[in-house]
């Protein structure tokens, strides 16, 4: 059995998917949170089957997520839609609710938050409310585990019965123009995978999809549209706007029977007055960056570093201990060379920044599950619209200070393409996690009496160079409007520490699989090619190195930035299969003796810093923005090539920005 949860953002779809399924799905506060849907099995029954879809608020696609969720359910067809009711806003839900008896699914209404609902003094007559909608309702409360049980047996039933909904809701003109196309369409339904009634609903609301798929000839669109002109014209109002009248006028009748409406909670009327200071028009922006700033400074000042050097110690101390191990026990040269100098003193730099990241995901986590994060995406609308952006471009590039991957997929919960790929572009210029261990080791080499500073500058600088790149793109490539941006403000809510400790979890895994997949890989193959020549002879020089030459091929580009050394350039080389190896690779490089001085001045540090700040993402994230651009494009070729010129031109400018740093930097006698 399949069962699909559908709802519209934020309702608390991810949270009864965790109790169905005993997964631990990140639950956010903030809408977006589910791009793809996330498949489960039931803790009860393994052969049950849970969907959770991203949370939309109409099957009228705007934005991929919303197309995501409704293919699913035609497509698929899961043995029931399980519809996800906010019960605190129960008439805004119900406008889903009546599209889904339009596709003609078996539907079962969970009504969520009921605790909430009877907490603030308001009832729902469930019984009455299934009676009037002609499908079962369950009233539950997901976050605290109750009804769930009574809602899978009414999905059992519902399903055994195969109970679809009869609900007719149409009256009035849009009555009259449903029922005249579906007599139109009624055999050209029947080769898809539509309702008749949902398919002439969505001709009436001027589909093109629909009549794509339909294949209707030039004769039947012009039919459709004159039934569509005689409705708007009896109606008084344009054709979207004459469905949603006669939809909510139904919802209006069915609440006004059934419905008690709650109170103002005290969330509601908290919320109220906390937002009149977070988001004011002359407060809101002022305290988001001091919040940010604060972020960084206690991350990556005194008590960040002081965590980072003390994990850092503890991982010293076991490497020489191996390394002792090794050598009273004559293991072989190479062999030595590879693990300890290799494997684990690559690995082990990486691992050091470990505390550096969870913390940082902490206070990430701290914002979005309190619902602040939501109020930031709503106050960066109006200065992002200035970019050509919307707000909610800013929930992706914040995500990217953890990875710019997930970021990227994050985009999908933007309306419209241009919104994604101008996005996408912008989203690496957001210096992720996996920067950390290069901006630590930097700092504390030629800036330990700044470190928490440096690094937000270089946060900063990394936000100044993604505004000026799309004052550039939007000149050049991306005129025009972003798409009207709207955007639920939940109310602000204790963080739940399970769902922090869950992201933080989530990360630190993450960030453990990268380190012993592909930083474990990428740091034996630069031990591998700085230890042999071409010739594979096993060296000690390593100046006569395959990765020498390699690097030396590179120097020149480099040495107008100050940084012509064969092994910083062999570093930023390795850094293409993960920005920590960067870090790592200089580890592996340097000589018995020798520091990160031997390699940088202070200016050139400057410079190698904001180059790694602002060159291409790694090969994760290149693969995963070059995945949209094909997704959007439909062409393969075009994708490919669109995301190869943005990684040359991400490349270029950090060169050029990294060049005018040194020469800044030397001017002013750093």
């Amino acid at each position: 059995m399949k069962i699909a949860l559908v709802g519209n953002q934020n309702c608390g779809k991810t949270t009864l998917f965790n109790q169905l399924t005993g997964s631990n799905q990140h639950v956010g506060n903030f809408p977006g949170v589910t791009v793809e849907h996330k498949v489960g099995q039931y803790r009860q029954n393994k052969d049950i089957e849970i969907i959770d879809l991203p949370g939309i608020y109409s099957f009228s696609p705007y934005t991929p997520e919303e197309v995501v969720s409704r293919d699913y359910i035609l497509k698929e067809k899961p043995d029931v839609v399980v519809d996800v009711v906010d019960a605190t806003n129960i008439e805004r839900n119900l406008y889903l609710t009546l599209q889904l008896v339009e596709l003609g699914v078996p539907v079962v209404i969970a009504l969520n938050m009921m605790d909430e609902v009877r907490e603030n003094g308001g009832t729902v007559q469930v019984e009455l409310l299934a009676e009037e909608l002609g499908i079962p309702v369950v009233p539950i409360s997901a976050v605290k585990n109750e009804g769930v049980d009574e809602l899978m047996l009414a999905v059992s039933k519902t399903a055994k019965n195969h109970i679809l909904p009869k609900l007719d809701f149409c009256r009035g003109p849009v009555h009259d123009a449903i029922h005249a196309i579906v007599h139109l369409i009624s055999e050209q339904v029947k080769h898809t995978s539509f309702t008749l009634r949902f398919a002439a609903t969505g001709l009436v609301e001027g589909n093109p999809e629909i009549a794509e798929i339909l294949e209707l000839s030039e004769a039947d669109i012009d039919i459709v549209e004159h039934i569509v002109s005689d409705m708007e014209t009896h109606a008084g109002t344009d054709r979207e706007a004459a469905l949603a009248d006669m939809r909510y006028s139904f919802i209006e009748e069915i609440c006004a029977k059934t419905v008690k409406k709650p109170e103002k909670s005290k969330a509601s009327m908290l919320s109220e007055k906390v937002d009149k200071i977070l988001t004011g028009k002359y407060t809101g922006i002022p305290i988001f960056f001091c919040v940010m700033i604060a972020i960084f400074f206690i991350t990556f000042g005194e008590i960040g570093t002081w965590l980072s050097d003390g994990f850092s110690g503890i991982i010293d101390a076991g490497i020489a201990a191996i390394g002792d191990w090794f050598a009273a026990n004559n293991i072989s040269d190479w062999f030595t060379s590879l693990a300890v100098d290799g494997v684990l003193a690559g690995v082990g730099s990486v691992l050091s920044f470990m505390p550096i990241v969870l913390m940082l995901f902490f206070f990430l986590s701290l914002l979005e599950d309190s619902g602040y994060m939501a109020r930031v995406a709503f106050m960066m609308d109006k200065p992002l619209r200035k970019l050509g952006l919307s707000g909610k471009s800013i929930v992706p590039m914040l995500i990217g200070f953890g990875c710019t991957v997930p970021a990227v997929m994050a985009t999908r919960t933007l309306a419209s393409d241009r919104d994604r790929r101008f996005t996408i572009m912008l989203t690496p210029f957001m210096s992720c996690t996996a920067k950390l261990p290069i901006y630590a080791v930097f700092t504390a080499a030629f800036f330990p009496n700044h470190g928490g500073l440096v690094m937000t500058l270089l946060y900063l600088f990394g936000i100044l160079m993604a505004v000026v790149s799309a004052l550039v793109l939007k000149k050049v490539s991306f005129s025009g409007n972003p798409i009207p941006f709207v955007m639920e403000l939940p109310v602000y809510r204790m963080p739940s520490w399970k769902s922090i400790a869950l992201n933080i979890w989530d990360k630190a895994s993450d960030f453990l699989r990268r380190a012993f997949t592909i930083i474990l890989v990428a740091t034996v193959a630069i031990w591998f090619l700085q230890s042999f020549d071409i010739s594979l002879n096993y060296i000690k020089d390593n100046g006569e190195s395959i990765l020498a030459s390699l690097g030396k091929l590179l120097a020149p580009v480099f040495a107008p930035l100050g940084f012509g050394d064969w092994r910083a350039c062999s570093s930023l080389i390795a850094g293409l299969s993960a920005k920590e190896v960067v870090i790592s690779t200089i580890e592996v490089l340097l000589g018995p003796g020798e520091t990160l001085s031997s390699l940088f001045t202070l200016a050139s540090a400057g410079a190698f810093l904001v180059f790694v700040l602002l060159y291409m993402p790694c090969v994760a994230a290149y693969s995963a923005i070059n995945s949209e651009f094909c997704r959007m494009e439909q062409s393969l070729a075009k994708g490919r090539l669109k995301a190869f010129f943005f990684m040359v031109y991400q490349t270029a400018l950090a060169w050029v920005i990294a060049f005018i740093v040194y020469q800044v930097l030397l001017f002013i006698g750093v």
